[in-house]
């Protein structure tokens, strides 16, 4: 077995023996990731099985990894421009609106996520929380979308940072996913600006992650990328890595 797949088999068994209660769902979860009905059915049953909302965070919080974000959420030649920030495959997290209570400069968060029933879950626990923003020009959005076609919701160079908190290593995990986690960075690629970023946090090890990323983010005058890593930090017994990646202009 090559260092990849081993390293997606083992973390895929640990994310998910510790993070769902349902056998059948598990089996579901680690074969089926790549698929909206997957996500459909694990929100809907996890809803269900409480009357009070409470966000499902992937990996970890916002708190974890702010320190990550916040520093990225700036430019100096447009001090007041509202910064586009998209939370690929959100789900129910919070990570989008805290970016958006948090952030002092004036960001427009998308919280995207493929599952009908996580979008609708999240706009309904907004509207109830009327969250506020730190800077009252920011705005704050969930929409259904499907992050292999980011390019029917943004136009080309139009992004500043997308974060992707456990939606890559889920596809990676699919049975079907790799082709479609291949897609999805390059449609980030596509859709970033020059000065943009994708961040990606994983408890994937550096050795596969970078490999993969370095070699999919490159296509000969199309496009190129530059790949960085640093660790969060460990977790409940596990280490958690941020790569980050951003465009590099053909030459």
């Amino acid at each position: 077995m090559s260092l990849l797949a081993k390293s997606l088999t083992l973390s895929g068994r640990r994310l998910f023996a510790a993070c769902v209660r349902h056998h059948s769902l598990t089996t579901e979860l680690i074969e089926n990731m790549d698929k909206k009905a997957t996500w459909d059915r694990f929100y809907a049953e996890s809803s269900s099985e409480t009357s009070t909302f409470k966000n499902f965070e992937w990996f970890f919080g916002f708190d974890a990894v702010r320190d990550f974000i916040m520093p990225l959420l700036h430019t100096e030649s447009h001090p007041d421009a509202l910064l586009q920030v998209l939370d690929m495959g959100c789900g129910t997290s919070a990570l989008g609106p805290c970016i958006f209570r948090h952030s002092a400069h004036p960001v427009r968060v998308t919280c995207a996520d493929i599952s009908p029933v996580a979008v609708r879950l999240m706009q309904e626990h907004v509207r109830a929380k009327a969250i506020q923003p730190h800077n009252l020009c920011s705005q704050l959005e969930f929409v259904e979308l499907d992050c292999t076609q980011l390019h029917r919701h943004y136009g080309c160079s139009s992004v500043d940072l997308i974060v992707d908190k456990g939606t890559t290593d889920a596809l990676l995990r699919s049975k079907e996913g790799r082709g479609k986690a291949s897609l999805v960075l390059k449609q980030c690629l596509k859709v970033l600006r020059s000065s943009g970023s994708v961040l990606q946090f994983s408890d994937e090890d550096p050795d596969a992650r970078l490999l993969w990323l370095e070699t999919e983010a490159q296509e000969p005058g199309v496009m190129a990328a530059d790949v960085g890593v640093q660790e969060v930090g460990e977790l409940r017994g596990m280490s958690y890595y941020c790569y980050q990646v951003t465009p590099r202009p053909i030459v």
